[in-house]
C-alpha cells in the first residue's frame, strides 16, 4: 500500500499539515537557504560556466482566477548540471531587475556566467565583474 503523507509515531500526516507547514514558510529565506545549500554541494572551479537565462513555467498559468503563467530567471551550473538558484518575477521586461538579485544569492567567483542580450546591460556586466567573475553577454 503507498501511503501519501509521512507516517509519525502518532500516524500518517495529512495533505492539511503538510499545506500548512508550506504556507507559514518564509520564501525568500527559503530560497536563500536552498541557494546557500546547493552552493555546499557543488564545487565551483575556475572552469565554471554558470548560464542565466528566463523561462515560464509549464502548466503555471491560471485562467479561472486570471493569473499569468510565473516567469523564473534560473542560474545553471553545467559542470555541476544543477540549478544553482532560481528568482522570480513580475513578467519578461522585469528579468532585467531579476538577475542582479539572482547573482547576489550566488558565489560565482571565478566563474564564466553567460547572459543572453535581454540583459546586455553595463550594471550587470559591473556586478559580475566586481564579484570576481567573467561574463559572456550576447549581442543582437
Amino acid at each position: 500500500m503507498v501511503y501519501q503523507g509521512v507516517i509519525t509515531e502518532n500516524g500518517i500526516l495529512s495533505h492539511d499539515t503538510f499545506g500548512y507547514v508550506f504556507s507559514v514558510i518564509d520564501i525568500e529565506e527559503f530560497s536563500r537557504c536552498i541557494s546557500h545549500w546547493v552552493t555546499y554541494l557543488c564545487e565551483l572551479n575556475g572552469d565554471e560556466i554558470i548560464s542565466i537565462d528566463g523561462k515560464y513555467l509549464r502548466r503555471s498559468m491560471d485562467t479561472a482566477s486570471n493569473k499569468a503563467a510565473i516567469y523564473m530567471v534560473s542560474a545553471w551550473s553545467s559542470s555541476n548540471q544543477l540549478v544553482l538558484g532560481q528568482q522570480r518575477v513580475d513578467d519578461k521586461p522585469n528579468e532585467i531587475t531579476a538577475i542582479p538579485k539572482l547573482l547576489m544569492q550566488l558565489d560565482i567567483t571565478g566563474a564564466l556566467v553567460t547572459l543572453d542580450a535581454m540583459v546586455c546591460q553595463s550594471k550587470v556586466a559591473n556586478d559580475i565583474i566586481e564579484r570576481n567573475a567573467d561574463y559572456m553577454l550576447t549581442l543582437k
